[in-house]
Protein backbone atom coordinates (compact mmCIF):
# COMPACT_ATOMS: atom_id res chain seq x y z
CA UNK A 1 0.00 0.00 0.00
CA UNK A 2 1.08 3.54 -0.75
CA UNK A 3 1.59 6.13 1.94
CA UNK A 4 -0.26 9.41 1.42
CA UNK A 5 2.91 11.01 -0.01
CA UNK A 6 3.65 8.08 -2.32
CA UNK A 7 0.05 8.12 -3.60
CA UNK A 8 0.25 11.89 -4.27
CA UNK A 9 3.55 11.40 -6.15
CA UNK A 10 2.12 8.51 -8.21
CA UNK A 11 -0.97 10.59 -9.04
CA UNK A 12 1.20 13.53 -10.12
CA UNK A 13 3.33 11.24 -12.33
CA UNK A 14 0.16 9.87 -13.94
CA UNK A 15 -1.14 13.40 -14.58
CA UNK A 16 2.18 14.50 -16.12
CA UNK A 17 2.13 11.45 -18.41
CA UNK A 18 -1.45 12.36 -19.44
CA UNK A 19 -0.38 15.93 -20.21
CA UNK A 20 2.58 14.72 -22.29
CA UNK A 21 0.34 12.34 -24.22
CA UNK A 22 -2.18 15.14 -24.90
CA UNK A 23 0.66 17.44 -26.02
CA UNK A 24 2.09 14.75 -28.34
CA UNK A 25 -1.34 14.23 -29.91
CA UNK A 26 -1.75 17.98 -30.31
CA UNK A 27 1.65 18.39 -31.98
CA UNK A 28 0.92 15.48 -34.33
CA UNK A 29 -2.45 17.03 -35.22
CA UNK A 30 -0.83 20.43 -35.88
CA UNK A 31 1.71 18.88 -38.27
CA UNK A 32 -1.12 17.84 -40.57
CA UNK A 33 -2.86 21.23 -40.58
CA UNK A 34 -2.02 24.23 -42.81
CA UNK A 35 0.05 25.84 -40.01
CA UNK A 36 2.20 22.68 -39.84
CA UNK A 37 3.11 22.72 -43.53
CA UNK A 38 6.63 24.03 -42.86
CA UNK A 39 7.33 21.21 -40.38
CA UNK A 40 5.80 18.56 -42.62
CA UNK A 41 7.90 19.73 -45.59
CA UNK A 42 11.03 19.62 -43.43
CA UNK A 43 10.34 15.98 -42.49
CA UNK A 44 9.53 15.02 -46.09
CA UNK A 45 12.73 16.75 -47.28
CA UNK A 46 14.59 14.55 -44.81
CA UNK A 47 13.07 11.59 -46.74
CA UNK A 48 10.77 10.40 -43.96
CA UNK A 49 7.68 8.47 -44.98
CA UNK A 50 4.22 9.14 -43.56
CA UNK A 51 4.40 5.74 -41.82
CA UNK A 52 7.65 6.73 -40.08
CA UNK A 53 6.21 10.12 -39.08
CA UNK A 54 3.19 8.34 -37.60
CA UNK A 55 5.24 5.61 -35.88
CA UNK A 56 7.44 8.11 -34.08
CA UNK A 57 4.55 10.51 -33.45
CA UNK A 58 6.39 13.46 -34.98
CA UNK A 59 4.58 16.77 -34.78
CA UNK A 60 4.77 20.52 -35.03
CA UNK A 61 4.58 23.31 -32.44
CA UNK A 62 2.88 26.38 -33.93
CA UNK A 63 4.44 29.82 -34.19
CA UNK A 64 1.95 31.09 -31.60
CA UNK A 65 3.78 31.32 -28.27
CA UNK A 66 0.90 30.11 -26.06
CA UNK A 67 -0.96 27.73 -28.36
CA UNK A 68 -0.28 24.52 -26.42
CA UNK A 69 -0.86 26.24 -23.08
CA UNK A 70 -4.35 27.36 -24.12
CA UNK A 71 -5.12 23.86 -25.44
CA UNK A 72 -4.03 22.12 -22.23
CA UNK A 73 -5.92 24.64 -20.08
CA UNK A 74 -9.04 23.88 -22.14
CA UNK A 75 -8.54 20.22 -21.16
CA UNK A 76 -8.80 21.24 -17.50
CA UNK A 77 -5.16 21.04 -16.41
CA UNK A 78 -4.26 23.66 -13.75
CA UNK A 79 -1.34 26.07 -14.14
CA UNK A 80 0.58 24.50 -11.26
CA UNK A 81 0.73 21.09 -12.96
CA UNK A 82 1.39 22.57 -16.42
CA UNK A 83 4.40 24.40 -15.01
CA UNK A 84 5.75 21.12 -13.58
CA UNK A 85 5.28 19.42 -16.98
CA UNK A 86 8.10 21.50 -18.46
CA UNK A 87 5.89 22.38 -21.44
CA UNK A 88 5.17 25.96 -20.37
CA UNK A 89 7.11 28.80 -18.79
CA UNK A 90 5.29 31.07 -16.37
CA UNK A 91 6.71 34.53 -15.70
CA UNK A 92 5.41 37.89 -14.54
CA UNK A 93 5.04 38.92 -18.19
CA UNK A 94 2.84 35.94 -18.96
CA UNK A 95 2.74 32.26 -19.78
CA UNK A 96 4.53 30.86 -22.83
CA UNK A 97 4.94 27.49 -24.47
CA UNK A 98 8.45 26.09 -24.13
CA UNK A 99 8.27 24.87 -27.73
CA UNK A 100 7.01 26.96 -30.63
CA UNK A 101 7.82 26.97 -34.37
CA UNK A 102 9.53 23.60 -34.03
CA UNK A 103 9.27 20.09 -35.42
CA UNK A 104 8.51 17.99 -32.36
CA UNK A 105 10.00 14.63 -31.39
CA UNK A 106 8.12 12.91 -28.55
CA UNK A 107 10.54 11.11 -26.24
CA UNK A 108 9.15 7.83 -24.95
CA UNK A 109 10.26 5.57 -22.15
CA UNK A 110 10.82 1.83 -22.60
CA UNK A 111 7.05 1.31 -22.16
CA UNK A 112 6.17 3.78 -24.97
CA UNK A 113 4.84 6.47 -22.62
CA UNK A 114 5.61 10.05 -23.67
CA UNK A 115 7.94 11.43 -21.00
CA UNK A 116 9.36 14.50 -22.76
CA UNK A 117 10.02 16.24 -26.05
CA UNK A 118 12.77 17.42 -28.31
CA UNK A 119 12.10 20.20 -30.77
CA UNK A 120 14.04 21.41 -33.82
CA UNK A 121 13.54 25.04 -34.73
CA UNK A 122 12.23 25.88 -38.18
CA UNK A 123 14.45 28.53 -39.72
CA UNK A 124 17.53 30.12 -38.19
CA UNK A 125 16.39 30.47 -34.58
CA UNK A 126 18.40 29.36 -31.60
CA UNK A 127 18.82 27.01 -30.00
CA UNK A 128 18.55 24.67 -32.97
CA UNK A 129 17.43 21.78 -30.75
CA UNK A 130 15.55 22.27 -27.50
CA UNK A 131 14.71 19.47 -25.07
CA UNK A 132 12.24 19.17 -22.23
CA UNK A 133 13.69 20.04 -18.84
CA UNK A 134 14.06 17.35 -16.20
CA UNK A 135 10.68 16.60 -14.60
CA UNK A 136 9.13 14.01 -12.33
CA UNK A 137 8.71 11.74 -15.40
CA UNK A 138 11.70 12.80 -17.54
CA UNK A 139 15.31 12.12 -16.58
CA UNK A 140 17.47 12.32 -19.70
CA UNK A 141 20.30 10.34 -18.12
CA UNK A 142 17.97 7.34 -17.58
CA UNK A 143 16.48 7.13 -21.08
CA UNK A 144 17.51 6.64 -24.68
CA UNK A 145 15.60 7.97 -27.67
CA UNK A 146 14.10 5.05 -29.62
CA UNK A 147 14.59 2.52 -26.80
CA UNK A 148 10.88 1.68 -26.81
CA UNK A 149 11.32 0.20 -30.31
CA UNK A 150 14.94 -0.98 -30.08
CA UNK A 151 14.29 -3.16 -27.03
CA UNK A 152 11.85 -5.29 -29.04
CA UNK A 153 14.22 -5.69 -32.01
CA UNK A 154 15.63 -9.01 -30.76
CA UNK A 155 19.14 -7.81 -31.67
CA UNK A 156 22.02 -8.57 -29.32
CA UNK A 157 23.36 -5.01 -29.53
CA UNK A 158 22.15 -1.44 -29.95
CA UNK A 159 23.33 1.07 -32.54
CA UNK A 160 24.00 4.33 -30.71
CA UNK A 161 23.35 7.36 -32.92
CA UNK A 162 23.90 11.06 -32.41
CA UNK A 163 20.35 12.39 -32.52
CA UNK A 164 16.64 11.95 -33.16
CA UNK A 165 16.78 12.15 -36.95
CA UNK A 166 19.63 9.61 -37.09
CA UNK A 167 17.62 7.11 -35.04
CA UNK A 168 14.48 7.65 -37.11
CA UNK A 169 16.37 7.28 -40.41
CA UNK A 170 18.04 4.09 -39.16
CA UNK A 171 14.68 2.61 -38.13
CA UNK A 172 13.17 3.56 -41.47
CA UNK A 173 16.10 1.80 -43.19
CA UNK A 174 15.42 -1.39 -41.21
CA UNK A 175 17.88 -1.00 -38.32
CA UNK A 176 15.32 -1.24 -35.54
CA UNK A 177 17.97 -1.46 -32.81
CA UNK A 178 19.08 2.21 -33.14
CA UNK A 179 18.95 4.55 -30.12
CA UNK A 180 20.38 7.96 -29.20
CA UNK A 181 21.39 9.60 -25.95
CA UNK A 182 19.28 12.53 -24.81
CA UNK A 183 21.21 15.78 -24.70
CA UNK A 184 24.82 16.47 -25.41
CA UNK A 185 26.33 15.50 -22.05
Amino acid sequence: EYSKEERARADKRATLLEINKAAANYFYYQLHKPQGKLGYEYLKNRALTDDTIRRFGLGYANKTSDDLYRYLRSKGYPDSVLKESGLVTMEERGTYDKFWNRVMFPIMDANSRVIGFGGRVMGDGTPKYLNSPETLVFDKSRNLYGLNYARTSREKQMLVCEGYMDVIAMHQAGFSNAVASLGTA
